[in-house]
């Protein structure tokens, strides 16, 4: 077992996120979290700085999600939204509320496309520009272009839910 593994184990809810990002079906995200988990297993021994164990799963993460969603385009399968299967919390209690926004979250997230969606999520996950650029292999001004047209479509989608509601 590589001596970065319990490290990788505490990244966990990172991970997660990530892969909630990029697919909505619980079975297909479960599938994609082992493929992610299998993936970083397998790259460990190429990682040559402790300090970039963070970035280089999360890395690894977002490439695989990316992969995911460029596959699932190609040969889209319809999921019918089967209420009673999801876990839908009742945005009414108090304490449902913040699920309900994450959920909402994850779901607009993937009305985005690839180039908008990685840099908000790795935002979110607290990396700078200079980090997601590092990551995507683009430039900090191309970051902030593409973050600032994400929160935009995001901002757009929030206002057509309210004035519908």
């Amino acid at each position: 077992m590589s001596p970065f593994w319990p490290q990788v184990e505490a990244f966990h809810p990172q991970l997660w996120r990530a892969v909630c990002g990029y697919e909505l079906n619980p079975a297909l995200r479960e599938e994609l979290m082992q493929d992610v988990l299998l993936a970083v297993w397998e790259a460990l021994p190429a990682l040559r700085d402790r300090d970039r164990l963070l970035p280089f799963v999360l890395r690894i993460a977002h490439n695989l999600g990316a992969s995911h969603v460029r596959a699932a385009t190609r040969a889209p399968v319809p999921l019918p939204l089967d209420v009673e299967g999801h876990d839908v919390p009742d945005p009414t209690t108090v304490a449902d509320a913040g699920r309900a926004r994450r959920q909402w979250l994850f779901e607009a997230l993937a009305t985005l496309p690839l180039p908008l969606r990685q840099p908000l999520m790795l935002q979110l996950e607290g990396f700078d520009y200079g980090e997601i650029g590092d990551l995507l292999g683009i430039s900090q001004e191309n970051v902030g272009v593409r973050l600032h047209r994400a929160r935009a479509r995001l901002k757009t989608l929030l206002s057509r839910e309210e004035t519908s509601a």
